[in-house]
């Protein structure tokens, strides 16, 4: 990892909870939104991005080290609740990284504020239920077995996570717990939310894994089709968890799409 990037920690209050935030970086503030498993505290990915801009990497509300609201139960209130921050942060014109159930997290966000931000960048997400296949249950497997799934190359798997610790088997089990309260019925995703992406004038791109087994390739398209201006991006050789698979891949796709006139 570079070691110029210096990640800066901070506990924010938002909606009666605090919500955990790591912070990197200088220049264009990209607001990246972590998958349902959660997110390690350090990634390449978050850290080649924070060498060309202000990267805010916050801990959804009830996953890692932020607070549990006990009201919170939809994806919508998520969103919500990420928005509130940059507002009490004073950002503008940002640009969202919504990596899988953090896609559809910056999504909900983009069609509550259609013309605020600058690029929309959507990794496997979800939130769309796919036409073709379906996403995968997380309920019937085991907490291992689903992020493994999630992975084209299991070197890649044990590159991010190495021999898995029963501390991280626990943060899995409160990351599942948290989605089954905020998207199990209907499981992942929205009925709304394709008739409100025509609304977002965001600039989009759409990127997906060609291996990716949890969430099917014609949800990005559905995402492409929806959106007014929306381009789709195959990582070849990759599952869904793009960012910590291919993450030079992602950065430079990200890179060229936020700087782009």
């Amino acid at each position: 990892m570079p070691s110029s990037v210096t990640w800066n920690e901070t506990s924010m209050p938002i909606a009666g909870t605090k919500l955990h935030l790591m912070r990197a970086g200088s220049g264009r503030p990209v607001l990246v939104l972590h998958h349902d498993i959660g997110t390690p505290d350090r990634l390449p990915f978050y850290d080649t991005l924070a060498q060309s801009f202000d990267v805010l990497v916050p801990h959804h509300p009830g996953w890692g080290k932020s607070e549990r609201p006990q009201w919170l139960r939809s994806v919508r209130d998520i969103a919500a609740m990420h928005s509130w921050m940059l507002a009490d942060l004073g950002l503008k014109d940002v640009s969202l990284v919504g990596l899988g159930f953090g896609g559809w997290i910056a999504a909900e966000m983009a069609t509550q504020s259609p013309a605020t931000y600058h690029r929309l960048v959507l990794v496997g997400a979800m939130g769309i239920n796919p036409p073709d296949g379906y996403i995968a249950d997380q309920a019937i497997v085991s907490y291992l077995d689903y992020p493994k799934a999630g992975f084209h190359n299991q070197e890649a798997f044990m590159r991010v996570y190495g021999d898995v610790t029963t501390d991280q088997l626990e943060q899995w089990d409160i990351c599942r717990e948290m989605v089954f309260r905020t998207a199990w019925k209907p499981y992942m995703y929205s009925q709304t939310l394709p008739h409100l992406l025509g609304g977002v004038r965001t600039p989009a791109l759409v990127v997906w894994g060609d291996d990716d087994k949890h969430v099917p390739k014609s949800a990005g398209d559905v995402y492409v089709k929806s959106l007014r201006n929306a381009r789709l991006e195959t990582v070849a050789a990759c599952g869904h968890y793009v960012d910590m698979e291919k993450p030079d891949e992602l950065a430079r796709l990200v890179l060229t799409f936020v700087n782009a006139n």
